[in-house]
């Protein structure tokens, strides 16, 4: 695999600005690619303004829905119809609203346990891609969007548990997590998440603030392993910088 390019850092005024810019970026990637293109979504907090973004008028309508598919980073091993699950605010706000359902590809929580759901989804992405190993020339993704927890935990990756270590399989079952809610998780993993165009991490918020000195200290953090074979872009709110840090 290419050694990462360097990280690049774009600042702007608060999360509606953050959102507006993490909206900007996709549909780019998704012009770039005049073919079938890959979303990589992600959980918690930090996308609700963005996903509310993509269901206006004025970005739905600018999406090519035939040919987008949607998958995500990580999920809580929970049904999907309970408020913890990471794809369920995804689908409420926008997927299920435009997207067609056979472009939605949600992490199978129905399984008896983290590890099949894992098997599950990683054979659903291998169908998707079309191969059984990675090529750096063809990434599975154009974009993928990623969170950092307090912790320096991205999808649910979390620090010193062994999924981090992972460089064969494309998903991983977690059988606990490291920070609330403590329920069981399933992951993609570095190799996977890194083959894509862009890796998109957002940031928003005083409370993000302790995580982005640690990260941009170079801790040695599951977030700052997490690198794209092509892009990766740090995209932060003044809240969370503290109002000192300038893009670059």
């Amino acid at each position: 695999m290419p050694s990462p390019a360097p990280v690049s850092r774009i600042v702007v005024a608060d999360p509606a600005a953050l959102a507006l810019t993490a909206a900007q970026r996709l549909l780019a990637r998704i012009d770039a690619n005049a073919g079938r293109v890959a979303i990589g979504l992600t959980g918690g907090s930090s996308p609700k303004q963005l996903y509310q973004l993509l269901a206006s008028e004025a970005y739905s309508k600018r999406i090519p829905w035939d040919r987008v598919h949607w998958f995500i980073g990580d999920e809580r091993f929970v049904p999907a119809n309970d408020a913890r699950n990471n794809m369920r605010m995804a689908r409420e706000i926008f997927l299920d609203r435009f997207a067609p359902r056979g472009h939605i590809h949600p992490i199978p929580t129905d399984a008896a346990d983290p590890d099949e759901s894992a098997r599950r989804y990683e054979h659903e992405l291998k169908a998707f891609y079309g191969a059984d190993d990675l090529d750096p020339a063809l990434p599975l993704f154009d974009l993928v969007l990623m969170g950092v927890g307090p912790d320096g935990h991205t999808a649910s990756l979390f620090p010193d548990y062994p999924a981090i270590t992972e460089t064969k399989r494309w998903v991983v079952g977690v059988p606990k997590a490291h920070v609330e809610p403590f329920v069981p998780r399933v992951t993609l993993t570095l190799p996977a998440l890194a083959s894509c165009r862009e890796m998109l991490f957002e940031l928003a918020g005083e409370e993000k603030r302790a995580i982005l000195t640690r990260l941009l200290a170079g801790e040695n953090l599951p977030a700052n392993r997490a690198r794209s074979i092509g892009e990766t872009v740090f995209l932060v709110d003044r809240a969370a910088t503290g109002g000192e840090l300038r893009g670059g």
